[in-house]
């Protein structure tokens, strides 16, 4: 979401690469809830942090709350914004609770990414 969100913001200005510890699918409630604020994710896939060439980095952003923050090697800035993963297997969790779960990340994503963009002049 973080990574559909900067691209809509940056545009073409800067590279946005999104990566990660444990690399999976891009969640279909993610999908769901970019799609309702016109982010289309369904082409974005889940990318380790070995697949970045830390050279070609200028800040690194961390989202990680209670999960394990991936370890990124480099002389890049380091931002952290602890927001919790809204992802869960718990079975007794709804649909529309889920769905929240992902908009109120979402929605806490696009905020720091905004306020990041008028820090750094792109807004």
């Amino acid at each position: 979401m973080a990574e559909g969100w900067a691209r809509k913001v940056f545009g073409d200005r800067i590279p946005i690469m999104s990566a990660g510890s444990a690399p999976s699918t891009v969640n279909p409630y993610a999908i769901e809830v970019m799609r309702e604020v016109g982010v289309d994710l369904r082409a974005h896939r889940s990318k380790s942090v070995q697949e970045i060439d830390p050279a070609s980095v200028d800040t690194v952003i961390t989202l990680c709350a209670e999960e394990v923050c991936p370890l990124f090697l480099g002389n890049a800035e380091r931002l952290h914004w602890p927001i919790p993963d809204p992802a869960s297997t718990d079975p007794s969790l709804s649909r529309v609770t889920l769905l929240n779960r992902f908009r109120e990340a979402r929605d806490e994503i696009y905020k720091r990414v905004d306020r990041f963009a008028l820090e750094k002049g792109y807004a």
